[in-house]
Order: C-alpha cells, then structure tokens, then sequence
C-alpha cells in the first residue's frame, strides 16, 4: 500500500473515515488505481491498523491498486473528493448529508439506519455527574465539529435534556474521539461524548476499563448510518466496481479485521445510488447544532 500526504482543503466536514475499493473486473491501464482519503484511525503501532486491513481486502477483492492519502482531519476528506483529489470515501450519516447537499459528492452507497442510540456522553466513575442535566454549567468535549456521534448526535441528545451549547455548557473541540477520550483522563472537562459503538469495542479504542468511567444518557437512532461518497468524475466502471466491492468487503467474516472501521455498518441494509432525499432526516438534528444543511453550497 501506498501513502501520500494531501493537503487540508477544508469548507465541511465528515465524521467517520474515509475509505475506498473495487471488485474484480477488466479495467483500462489508467484507472485501475482506487484513491482513498483518510485521517489516522488509532494512534498505537502495536496494534493493527484497520486502514491497513481494508486495503488489503479490496486489492484482494478488486485486483486494483489501493492508494491511502492521509488528511489532517475530517474535514479534509470531503473537500479531497470534492476536488477530485481522491476517488472516495466512507462517512457517517452527518457529512454524507453535508456533502450530498452542495450537488458536488455523490452518494454511491447508503447504509440504513438501526433503532439502536449512536452516542453516549462519558464520564468518570467518581464523577458527581449522574444524569445529562447535571452537565449544566460542565465543559464537555466533542470530537470534531463535523463527527456524527462524536458532535451532532450527543449535541442533539444535550438539547433534547433541556442544555443548549455554549449556554448551558462550555463546549471543547478535541479533534477527534481519542482526544476527547484524553481530555477526559486529564481532567479537562467532566464529560466526552462520543460513540456507544467505541465504548463497546474497548481498547485501544477507548482507552477506560469497566469500572473507571459511566455513560451518561443515549442519542437517538440516526435515519442513515453513513455512506459511500464518490467524486462525480468518477466512470461508471469504476463506480459499479466500486459499489460491489464495498458491499463484498463490508461482511461478518471480515468485521475482526476492519474493527472501528466496518462495525458500525456491517450487517445493515444497503442502499445502491441513494437518493439525496434519504438523508433528510438529518436536517431538524443538524439544525440543534447551528448548521443549516439547505445553506451548504
């Protein structure tokens, strides 16, 4: 596998990584090449790297080449594919809906939303904090503005308890959920909120054994788990092997090896060239958080 750095373009973001594949099928010279545009999952070099894993399973599956461009943050990713820098990407149900809406990223594939909650707020166990409403007058820390479970879903569940951000709470941007996780740990804030889905996974994801820390309140469920994004330039043999690959890779057997990376969306129904009008759900949560997805161009 090849990495190559790719400078930030950031306008708007996107919370989950950014991934890329296609399946077995006879190509052109020129585009058996698949970009991938993706910020770091996990920062240990003892452990393995899911990034790492389903490159190796979509160049098996494909027989093209995987490049990994590597962005500072989620930002990064969307704008990559916007400029068609990159090929692709996989983003959570948030950012696919931002980037859907400025009529610049396609939506190849979608993955349906579950009845389960997305997000959690995480606190320490010796912490006073019992329920959301004690976090009145806390500082609590996101993820990343533009991360699904680790921003707009806890943002939304916040609101919902009757706290509204930077009134009733100080709110921290950590750059993603390890961050937060660490701020935590630190003493920096009394609460991060991130995804239900990395508390369950344990380390090195998220880094507090049972016992250490408690979740405080659930999100609501999220009308779409995420999406496949593709450059608009894509051909259309690159975008059909693309869609059976994904959906090839992203199966039980392979769930060990993409970790963080695949579970959130294996084992949900798949929809093949969504309409945008899938992710409408998003626009009445995104707006608790001050964005306007009508106003994204």
């Amino acid at each position: 596998m090849r990495r190559s750095p790719l400078l930030a373009f950031g306008i708007m973001g996107v919370s989950a990584l950014a991934l890329t594949g296609c399946q077995t099928a006879e190509a052109t010279a020129d585009d058996t090449t698949i970009t991938i545009a993706t910020i770091p999952l996990g920062e240990d070099p003892t452990q393995a790297n899911p990034i790492d894993a389903l490159v190796e399973l979509l160049e098996a599956e494909t027989g093209y080449t995987v490049e990994v461009a590597d962005v500072p943050d989620y930002l990064s990713v969307v704008e990559a594919i916007r400029a068609d820098h990159v090929d692709m990407g996989i983003m959570s149900g948030f950012p696919s809906a931002l980037a859907v809406n400025t009529g610049e990223v396609d939506a190849l594939l979608a993955w349906e939303g579950s009845e389960d909650p997305v997000s959690t707020c995480v606190v320490l166990n010796d912490s006073p904090v019992q329920e959301l409403t004690d976090l009145e007058g806390k500082t609590v820390a996101f993820a990343d503005q533009a991360s699904s479970s680790g921003y707009f879903m806890p943002v939304h569940m916040l609101h919902e308890a009757g706290l509204e951000q930077g009134t009733d709470y100080e709110a921290i941007f950590a750059g993603g959920h390890e961050g937060s996780f660490a701020a935590l740990e630190q003493g920096q804030v009394d609460a991060a909120c991130t995804s239900i889905m990395l508390t369950e996974l344990g380390a090195p994801m998220f880094p507090f054994a049972d016992g250490e820390w408690r979740g405080v309140g659930e999100s609501a469920p999220m009308p779409v788990m995420g999406s496949v994004l593709g450059s608009p330039e894509l051909s259309d043999e690159k975008r059909t092997v693309i869609q059976d690959a994904i959906q090839a890779v992203f199966v039980e057997e392979n769930a060990e090896a993409l970790g963080a990376l695949g579970s959130g969306f294996i084992g949900l129904p798949v929809s093949v060239n969504p309409e945008p009008s899938v992710f409408d759900g998003f626009v009445e949560i995104a707006g608790v958080a001050g964005v306007q997805l009508e106003d994204l161009e």
